[in-house]
Parts: structure tokens; C-alpha cells; sequence
């Protein structure tokens, strides 16, 4: 069997993933379309191995780094599905308040990729919080399939009110000043979206390839947007204008970056969608603008 690498994987088969991994193919018809990809040495169980995440292989920051206070909290969350797990990150040995991060997951839960991803952001001095909103179903299972049908059966609209809860949570910790942004991937960038739209004082908001809030919902924001967005994600992309307009013509403080040649999802070191250098900067540019505006 042939040793992948991204440069063997067409474009087709990275928009093949991305239909699969929100649910507009399953499981049976994702692996017949790769079939037709499996030529030259490449088998569809390859395709099928290399597209899947290596959560193990890829976290940056391990659960027991001594330089973090990083552990399973639970709050409740009346309006959404009760009680809420979630990761709870700050710097060890933490005298005084930090302002704090939300960190929302994509359609799977909380998986080993964001729960890395709040234990990042604490390192650099905030305490952060990762909730999984599979919480009232048992939580994140283990693995993405079962998470994403896990979601599935929740409304999206009650998980926006879990992190709003979280929010709550943040605000009342006694090692938060009240100052408090939200960064979300995917799903997590819609909830991001929607926590500008819901959270009058929301400091800031960071969503990554996220669904834009609708035109009426738009217009409500007040809190400001740094928007980040992969090149080659037009179906994510294709909201970005219109969404664009409403926070022109009501004078929004917003930012948007579009990452040339990258997939939906770039930002996830677990999978080949993963692009190094434009999450670099995208994370760069994510923790600038929470310095500058969580004061």
C-alpha cells in the first residue's frame, strides 16, 4: 500500500471529506465516492486512513503540561442542556484575573484537537474554557463519527445557549476579570457568530470558516470580528458577502482574512486539511486581536 502524502490527494477528494464530515454524505456513499480515487497504488482504505484524524500524533500542548491548571469542570446551563462539561486551562500558579477565552468545538464535540487548542491559548495567559455540548448525551464518544451523529440529535440553538452559559460561567470565576472573547471552528465559528449577535458585552469574537448569522441577526452585533476563512471553502464562503454587508452599513468593527489555497478546516493539526502556515498566522492574528481588545 502507498504511502500518502497531500500532494497525492486531489482537490476532490479533500471536498469529498468535507461533504462527509457535515453529514451531506454518509458513511456507505463517502467511501464508494473515494473508490473512484483509488488508482495508481492508492486503495480506498489508505484514502480512508489518511483523511482521518491523528488526534495522539498532533497535540501541541499534552493534558498534564506543568506549566498549565488544566482539568474537567462541569456548570449548568439552564436555557440549553443542563448540566455542561467543559475543559477549564489557566496558567499554573495563577495569582490575580486573566481575561478568558471560549473555545467551541466543530460538529463532533469536544474533541483531543480543542481541548489542545484552550490548553494554546491558556499558555499564552488567559484562562480559557472548552465545553462539549455532547454533555447531556453522554459527551464526546471517542471518535468524530459517533460524535457527529451524537450533534446531530441536539437542537443548534440550545448548544448556542450552552456556551452562552459558558460565558457565564467565565465571567463569574474568580480568576476572570470579566473580559472575555469566543474562538470557534466550523460550527464553532457559526456559534461564534452568534454569541456577537446574543452577548451584549462579548469583548470578542473569532470565528474560523464559520456560518454567518442571518441578515436581521447580522445587525444586531456589536461585538468586534476578527473573521478567518479558507480559500477553497465556498461552501462556507458563499455567506461572507452578504454577511459583509450588513456590518458595512452598520458601521461594525470587523476584520476578515481569507487564506489563499487552503481547505475548510486548515486549522486542525489532526488532519491533511491542516495548513501549517496559514494557522500559524490565522492563530497569530487571533491572539493580536484578543490583546488588543480583551483589556
Amino acid at each position: 500500500m502507498k504511502d500518502l502524502k497531500k500532494e497525492d490527494i486531489q482537490q476532490e477528494v479533500y471536498d469529498l471529506y468535507d461533504d462527509y464530515a457535515h453529514n451531506k454524505l454518509d458513511r456507505r456513499q463517502f467511501v464508494e465516492k473515494l473508490s473512484l480515487y483509488a488508482v495508481g497504488g492508492i486503495t480506498v482504505a489508505s484514502l480512508l486512513s489518511f483523511m482521518s484524524p491523528k488526534y495522539l500524533a498532533t497535540i501541541q500542548v499534552q493534558p498534564d503540561d506543568a506549566r498549565l491548571n488544566s482539568d474537567y469542570i462541569s456548570y449548568e446551563s439552564p436555557k440549553g442542556g443542563g448540566t455542561i462539561k467543559g475543559l477549564l486551562s489557566l496558567p499554573e500558579n495563577t495569582k490575580g484575573k486573566l481575561s478568558g477565552i471560549i473555545v467551541v468545538h466543530e460538529n463532533r464535540g469536544l474533541n483531543p484537537y480543542i481541548e489542545d487548542v484552550g490548553r494554546i491559548a491558556a499558555l499564552d495567559g488567559y484562562i480559557t474554557i472548552a465545553p462539549d455540548a455532547l454533555s447531556p448525551l453522554g459527551g464526546y464518544p471517542g471518535n468524530d463519527d459517533d460524535g457527529r451523529e451524537l450533534q446531530k440529535q441536539r437542537n443548534r440553538d440550545k448548544m448556542l445557549e450552552d456556551f452562552i452559559a459558558a460565558f457565564t460561567y467565565l465571567k463569574n470565576h474568580k480568576n476572570c476579570n470579566g473580559n472575555i472573547g469566543v474562538v470557534g471552528f466550523c460550527f464553532g465559528g457559526w456559534i461564534s457568530n452568534m454569541m456577537a449577535v446574543k452577548v451584549p458585552n462579548l469583548k470578542a469574537a473569532v470565528p474560523f470558516y464559520g456560518g454567518q448569522p442571518t441578515a436581521e441577526e447580522a445587525a444586531q452585533i456589536k461585538t468586534p470580528l476578527l473573521l478567518q476563512y479558507a480559500g477553497l471553502d465556498t461552501r462556507v464562503n458563499e455567506g461572507w458577502p452578504a454577511f459583509e454587508a450588513i456590518l458595512k452599513e452598520n458601521k461594525r468593527e470587523y476584520k476578515a482574512y481569507f487564506y489563499p489555497e487552503v481547505n475548510h478546516g486548515f486549522h486542525n493539526t489532526s488532519t491533511p486539511r491542516y495548513d501549517k502556515p496559514a494557522a500559524d498566522l490565522a492563530w497569530e492574528r487571533t491572539m493580536a486581536f484578543f490583546k488588543e481588545k480583551l483589556v
